[in-house]
């Protein structure tokens, strides 16, 4: 949902304007402005999914630091993950330093305080949410922020949070938005704990993250037609009745979700601008229908029109 776009500001109310609502939406902090005088811009977009906030940063570059003299001026304890969809980022804490591109995300705890940073045209999305929800004892998330880059995890969340902002506006009206959103506090966790020195912690939020993460590394395959129950549970060290009483246990069809997924992800690139020259069959063959014909049956079944209908005419088809 759009909050703000600064372009429809006069140039020198820009930076204030933005200051405001970024500090109304995330908490107390301080920000400087790439560009202030000659084209300064931003388009502020978020959205909620039950316990966390999605935030979409776009615009000309800036800096934005928070330090535990905000944090006591300011009633929110939250930790943020934040990543860069374009442009490349800078992420400081505590002596530590580091680039912040396209493939990486970083773990920010605002009372331990960070900055942020990004020179010209980019984008950033980052969630937050308040510690306590995301349970997790302060000195482990402190201790995982310099380690993000080095757990397996961290594609996974990077993944999920992309096709969560990519998705945002459909997803947030849903009636299961909070359901994903305690998914995607699941694999923060997940991702926090993998990194961690202490075993115990790591084993139980490993075990209790189990489904959560094999969704999400579903999420990641989607396109590849030879994922099957028996890779995943491969991947995941269960075995494959594991993997199905899990997912039974989650109230879920493993098979009938990874379709259901593939579908909604067809739907969307078949009237999407930039996929308008690409033929349908390389539209359903990208994200994992081999056969042409069962993809269009499985289509009609799921949303009452063929797939080139929906093509011609998605607003009918919605309505269908």
């Amino acid at each position: 949902m759009l909050v703000l776009d600064t372009a429809h500001l006069p140039l020198a109310e820009r930076a204030e304007a933005f200051h405001a609502v970024a500090a109304g939406e995330s908490g107390s902090c301080s920000i400087e402005q790439e560009r202030l005088d000659a084209g300064m811009w931003k388009r502020l977009e978020v959205w909620n999914f039950g316990p966390l906030t999605l935030f979409a940063t776009h615009g000309t570059g800036m800096r934005i630091w928070r330090t535990p003299r905000h944090a006591r001026f300011d009633s929110m304890n939250s930790v943020s993950v934040i990543t860069q969809s374009t442009g490349a980022g800078r992420f400081v804490w505590n002596g530590h330093q580091r680039h912040v591109e396209q493939h990486d995300l970083v773990l920010a705890h605002k009372t331990a305080g960070y900055e942020y940073a990004w020179s010209g045209p980019g984008l950033s999305v980052a969630f937050m949410v308040d510690a306590d929800l995301l349970g997790m004892p302060e000195h482990l998330v402190r201790a995982a922020i310099p380690l993000m880059s080095v757990s397996n995890l961290t594609p996974l969340l990077l993944h999920h949070i992309r096709a969560l902002h990519r998705d945002a506006d459909h997803i947030s009206a849903d009636p299961g938005a909070a359901a994903v959103g305690e998914a995607t506090l699941a694999l923060t966790r997940a991702l926090v704990a993998s990194v961690s020195t202490d075993r115990p912690v790591r084993r139980a939020v490993a075990e209790e993250t189990l489904l959560p993460r094999i969704l999400a590394y579903v999420r990641a395959y989607l396109s590849d037609p030879y994922l099957t129950p028996e890779r995943i549970a491969k991947v995941h060290n269960i075995s494959l009745r594991s993997l199905y009483r899990l997912c039974e246990e989650g109230g879920l069809s493993l098979e009938q979700w990874i379709i259901r997924r593939r579908l909604e992800g067809a739907r969307r690139d078949l009237v999407a601008p930039e996929h308008a020259h690409r033929s349908i069959e390389a539209i359903s063959r990208s994200w994992g229908f081999s056969n042409p014909s069962y993809f269009s049956r499985r289509f009609r079944q799921a949303y009452g029109v063929t797939p080139r209908q929906w093509r011609r005419f998605p607003p009918a088809a919605s309505a269908g």
